[in-house]
């Protein structure tokens, strides 16, 4: 007997398999292989059909395949981002897995990357793009939404970093207050990474941004997020919950928020984006599963998620000037995109990206999601290479 009609047995007893500790739910099971099945439908009604054409035989025409609808009981919390003087973006609200089940309510969203200094070290492919206005965080965002159609902009307050140019949470906030005016889209509010200082920084450049409704990037096990979850109850704005490709540490996290006055309508998780060829299987596998356990109604999970789609461009592949592996000016592009896209298939709702072209064609990818599976005209992307230009 052959391991697959051993497995098949055994389901026919169980919702459930344990291999060595770990278990895998059989409906999670049924979509990973699905596309297999799919394929081998396919082929053999491709064979079915050669063989009668060839013996003379006419064939009653075959249904297309129709791909598994589930029914779930749980969906994911609508967050807004941005008010007051900001026109809304709305993540989250599906109630379906993918797209061939339910379209989205609303489309996967991207912001544009901007920071508070000159970031000498971009890759020349994004920074030859904004050369002319990294010395004005206000101008660098201007340009991403006037010029490049951005709908969002994370502004990174790099410079307050200790070991960068230690900007004081009042300069941070002097910053805040210059991409507000600058431009009408939500923020994102990142720091420098620093745990120590970040919740201070975060603290200021949510007064300075009071009834704007940002998301404040970010809250995590490592910092004082009872300080940023003040700051974010205090000053009506979002909080960016973030873990390490951990469910159990995002649920605990997300728990921990929500005693501290926020709701699932104020939080939007990101379970941290390993870029292709480093470590992406991993992420694909935790937000495939989080946003799984979500549906199935756990309260905890229901919540939309982000993606540090930016890491992309750390993979040396992106960046790394070799010929044999052609031009950055694609590469750096194209890496950024297929990162970006595997998440979104995966069930993520926003992306923080950076270069132009990369930005512009996962717009065009997301704003599919919101239309009904095979029935609608979608945009022809087919030369999207050429756009890399």
């Amino acid at each position: 007997m052959d391991k697959m009609t051993q497995l098949l047995k055994l389901l026919e007893k169980t919702d459930s398999i344990e291999i060595n500790e770990f278990r895998m739910d059989f409906e999670e099971l049924e979509l990973q292989l699905m596309p297999a099945v799919q394929r081998a439908v396919q082929q053999v009604a491709q064979k079915q059909a050669t063989v009668a054409k060839d013996m003379g035989i006419k064939l009653p025409p075959s249904a297309p395949f129709a791909p598994p609808i589930h029914d779930y009981k749980g969906e994911v919390a609508e967050v807004q981002l941005g008010a007051g003087t900001r026109k809304p973006v709305f993540l989250g609200g599906q109630k379906a897995l993918y797209r061939f089940e339910e379209p989205q309510p609303n489309a996967p969203v991207v912001t544009f990357d901007v920071f508070d200094i000159p970031m000498p070290g971009l890759p020349k492919p994004i920074r030859e793009h904004f050369s002319d206005v990294m010395e004005h965080p206000g101008e660098w965002a201007k340009k991403a939404v006037k010029e490049f159609g951005a709908n969002m902009v994370t502004i990174h307050l790099i410079g307050t970093g200790p070991k960068v140019m230690d900007k004081t949470p009042r300069q941070a906030a002097q910053d805040i207050e210059e991409v507000l005016q600058a431009v009408k889209v939500p923020l994102v509010i990142g720091g420098s990474g620093d745990p120590k200082k970040d919740p201070i920084v975060l603290e200021a450049a949510a007064e300075a941004a009071e009834g704007e409704r940002c998301l404040l990037a970010s809250a995590n096990l490592d910092l004082d997020y009872k300080r940023v979850a003040k700051a974010a109850v205090d000053y009506n704005h979002a909080v960016l919950s973030w873990a390490i490709t951990d469910i159990n540490m995002q649920k605990s996290l997300n728990k921990y928020l929500m005693k501290e006055g926020l709701t699932q309508k104020d939080i939007v998780m990101d379970p941290t984006t390993c870029a292709l060829g480093y470590g992406i299987e991993f992420s694909i596998d935790v937000v495939t599963r989080t946003r799984l356990a979500a549906l199935r109604g756990d309260t905890d999970l229901q919540m939309p998620m982000s993606s540090g789609t930016t890491n992309a461009w750390g993979s040396r592949e992106a960046w790394m000037k070799k010929d044999e592996w052609g031009p950055t000016a694609y590469r750096g592009p194209i890496w950024e995109i297929v990162t970006g896209l595997t998440m979104m298939l995966c069930g993520v709702d926003i992306f923080m990206m950076l270069h132009p072209s990369s930005v512009n064609m996962l717009k065009q990818i997301g704003e599919t999601f919101t239309k009904e599976y095979m029935t609608t005209d979608v945009p022809d992307i087919s030369g999207w290479i050429t756009e890399l230009e």
